[in-house]
Formats: structure tokens, sequence, C-alpha cells
């Protein structure tokens, strides 16, 4: 694993800052072809996409910090370099968008159908970014293609699956052994890849307004309620549910009623 790239002075850059900053790139690129594609803000789609994309990324760091720091009742960690978490950021960051587009008199569901794609995009080169510092694995595995992470927030070494994740290892097993475990960055990444494929092609055929937005983000919630399943976490709040999976399956319910409400208006 890559814990550095290089350093600009005091200045360390990792292979997470990279992706993250090729995530807004293409995002960037998608949301402005989904924009021209709907027709919305076709003279200045590239400011819009600029305004949109600067408050999901502000939105995104604020609410994945923040619920970071929630989730462990300490507020230092807002501080550290570690902990954007998925659903913080995107709860925060989605209000923020909403924000700007009420703000620049944008239609609502429009721009949430081109943007939808771009968020699928994104989400899945930032895990990229996850794979290479070796951060968001999973819980071990036999399968042959299990991943160690010798290095990373968290080595997959028994002693820190065991005393951060409470995983249950075979006795005997040396503390400084390293444990294959799910590569869940990669299941995420190939996942949001054809989400945003399949919302692409629906935005491409010319979807009925919020036919794009609703189906992706419905997918991307199924996706990381499955996910979580494999997943090395220390937050399990209801039986072996974890707190992402619940914030999954109330999006899902959201998106069910949102789309059964468009239905009966259509």
């Amino acid at each position: 694993m890559i814990s550095e790239l290089f350093r600009i002075g005091p200045l360390s850059v990792s292979p997470f800052g990279v992706m993250l900053v090729a995530a807004l790139f293409v995002g960037n690129l998608q949301l402005r072809w989904g924009l021209r594609q709907v027709g919305v803000g076709t003279a200045r789609a590239a400011d819009d996409a600029a305004a949109i994309l600067l408050a999901a990324a502000l939105g995104g760091i604020v609410g994945g910090k923040a619920y970071y720091a929630l989730l462990y009742g300490d507020w230092h960690l807002l501080y550290s370099r570690a902990g954007l978490v998925w659903y913080g950021g995107f709860l925060v960051g989605a209000a923020a968008v909403l924000f700007v587009i009420r703000r620049r008199r944008m239609p609502a569901w429009r721009t949430a159908d081109a943007a939808a794609p771009a968020l699928a995009l994104g989400y899945g080169v930032g895990r990229i970014g996850c794979l290479l510092v070796g951060d968001d694995f999973g819980e071990p595995t036999d399968l042959p293609w299990g991943m160690t992470f010798p290095e990373g927030p968290i080595p997959t070494t028994a002693d820190a699956l065991q005393r951060e994740f409470g995983v249950d290892l075979p006795a005997g097993v040396a503390p400084d052994t390293l444990v294959a475990v799910h590569p869940t960055q990669i299941y995420e990444t190939l996942a949001a890849l054809l989400i945003f494929w399949f919302g692409r092609t629906l935005l491409a055929r010319g979807a009925q307004p919020g036919g794009v937005v609703l189906p992706v983000i419905g997918l991307l919630s199924v996706e990381r309620f499955l996910v979580e399943f494999v997943r090395a976490k220390d937050d399990r709040f209801v039986g072996t549910l974890t707190l992402a999976q619940l914030i999954a399956a109330a999006l899902l319910l959201l998106v069910a009623l949102l789309w059964l409400r468009r239905r009966r208006a259509s």
C-alpha cells in the first residue's frame, strides 16, 4: 500500500488525495455532459457544473468529517486526515447541491438527473484511492482474490483486526500474521461504475424527470447495504446491521416513495 506519493513542503500528498481530485475531475466532465443532455443551463453548463461540484465537494468534506467525529464522539477527529465517511458527505453534500440548484433557479429533477451518473462515477473513482492506501477493506476471506494490507490506517494483521473490529480468528494465529480480507474497495468501484453506466444510458435515452437520479440513488443504496455485510466494521448497531446499512435502507425507502409519487403524478 502507498501512504505517500510525494511531499510539497510540509504537505504530504497521498494516493487517496490524488484519486479524490481525479473523482472531482471526471465528475465535472460527466456533469457538464449531463447538463447539456437534459438541456439545463446549456449556455452556461460549465458555470453551473462548477457551482454544483464546489457545493458537493465542500458539503461532502464537511459532512464526511462531521459524521466521523459524531460516530466516535470525538470532535478532535475533525482535524485528522482520516475519516471522510461516505454517507455523512452524501447527505450534507446533497443538501448543499439542492441549495445551489434552488439559488440558481435550475429545474430540480432534471439537474439531479444530470448529476446522478457523475455521483456514481466519482464514488467509484474515489474508492480506488481507498484501495491504494489500504483503507475500508473487508472481513477475512479464503477466496482467491482476497488481499492483505500490511500498511495503512489499520493493517490487516490478526492483532489489528481483532482489536479494531472484533474479528474472530482461529486460535493460535500469531498477532502479526497478515490476514487476507475481502477487497471491498474493488467491489464498490466495479459496482459504482456499472451504476454509472446504467445511469448514463438512461440519461442518453431521455428518461423522464427523476427517471435517472432515483434509480441511481436506489442502486447505490442497495450496493452499500450489501457490501456492508463483508466490510470490516465496528459500528454494527442493530444485530449485524451497520449504521451505513440503516441509512441505505432509509434512502431506498425514500427513493421508492418518491418514485411512486412521481408515477401517480404522471
